[in-house]
C-alpha cells in the first residue's frame, strides 16, 4: 500500500512531502527510503516521540522531519510548500475534514498532488435491508470510541465533492478493497476468540480495535465500506494572458 501511495503522488526524488498524521513514522520512513523529504505531523505526542526515535534508529535525520501539529490548524506552514500531502488513515480523525483539505490546498505548491487513503462507505438510503442491525450499531460504537467523526461523512462520492469544492481537480477515485481483504480478514481470525470474551464481559470500549477488526471484515463481505485511494491536482497558476505557467513539481 505505501509503494502505491509512492506511484499515486508520483513525485520527483527529493521532493517535499506532507505526512498529516504520521503516527510512528514507518509511513514517511517507507517514502524517505524512495527519495523523498518528508514533513511528518502528529497530534499524539508519544507518536512523534516513537518516530524521531525510528527516524534516527534508521538513520533518515535528512530526509525526515516530524513535529506536534494538528493538521485542522497548518497556520505554521508557508504557502506553497509542498509538492505533495497525504494521509493514510487518519482524516477520518478529523472534526472538520474540508478545513483540513482546505489547508491541505494551501501548502500545496501548484500542480502538487494530494493522495487520502481512507474508508468511504455506502449511503443510509442505499443499505439493503437485510443486513445485521447489531453490525450497524457496531460500526456507529467503533466510529465514536475510536474517535473517527469524519468517517460517518465520508459516504461514497463526498471525498470526490470536498476535493472539488476546496479547489483540487482531476480527482481519481480508486477502490482498493479487493486489496486489503486479506488483512481484514486475518485480523478477524485473530480477533475473534479475544473479541468474544470482550463482548461477553460487555468490555467494547476498552478494546475498540478487536470489535473493528472482527466487524470490519463483516463490512466488507455486505459491501457496506470500501477502502479508496482518492488523489487530485492543485490547479497551475495562470498567467495574465490566459496561458499555464510551467512548473516542475519536485
Amino acid at each position: 500500500m505505501e509503494d502505491h501511495l509512492f506511484d499515486s503522488l508520483n513525485l520527483q526524488p527529493g521532493a517535499t512531502v506532507l505526512d498529516a498524521g504520521c503516527g510512528v513514522g514507518h509511513v514517511a520512513l517507507h517514502l524517505a527510503g524512495k527519495g523523498l523529504q518528508v514533513y511528518g505531523i502528529d497530534v499524539v505526542k508519544n507518536h512523534i516521540r516513537w518516530a524521531r526515535q525510528c527516524i534516527k534508529d534508521q538513520g533518515f535525520e535528512k530526509s525526515i522531519t516530524v513535529r506536534l501539529m494538528d493538521y485542522h490548524h497548518l497556520e505554521e506552514l508557508q504557502d506553497e510548500s509542498f509538492s505533495g500531502v497525504y494521509t493514510m488513515e487518519t482524516l477520518v480523525h478529523a472534526t472538520d475534514p474540508e478545513k483540513v483539505l482546505a489547508g491541505f490546498f494551501r501548502v500545496l505548491k501548484p500542480g502538487g498532488t494530494i493522495a487520502l487513503y481512507e474508508y468511504d462507505h455506502i449511503k443510509p438510503y442505499a443499505l439493503p435491508k437485510d443486513v445485521p442491525k447489531d453490525l450497524l450499531e457496531s460500526l456507529e460504537q467503533v466510529n465514536r470510541r475510536a474517535s473517527m467523526p469524519a468517517n460517518e461523512s465520508f459516504e461514497f462520492g463526498v471525498l470526490q465533492s470536498m476535493l472539488e469544492r476546496c479547489g483540487f481537480q482531476d480527482v481519481v477515485v480508486e477502490d482498493l478493497s479487493e486489496n486489503i481483504k486479506p488483512m481484514i480478514m486475518l485480523f478477524s481470525i485473530v480477533a475473534y476468540v479475544p473479541f468474544l470474551l470482550i463482548r461477553l464481559l460487555g468490555l467494547q470500549a476498552w478494546f475498540v480495535n478487536t470489535q473493528a477488526a472482527v466487524q470490519g471484515y463483516r463490512v466488507m463481505k455486505w459491501r457496506l465500506w470500501r477502502y479508496v485511494a482518492v488523489t487530485a491536482k492543485k490547479p497551475m497558476k495562470k498567467v495574465s494572458d490566459g496561458g499555464i505557467r510551467e512548473r516542475k513539481i519536485g
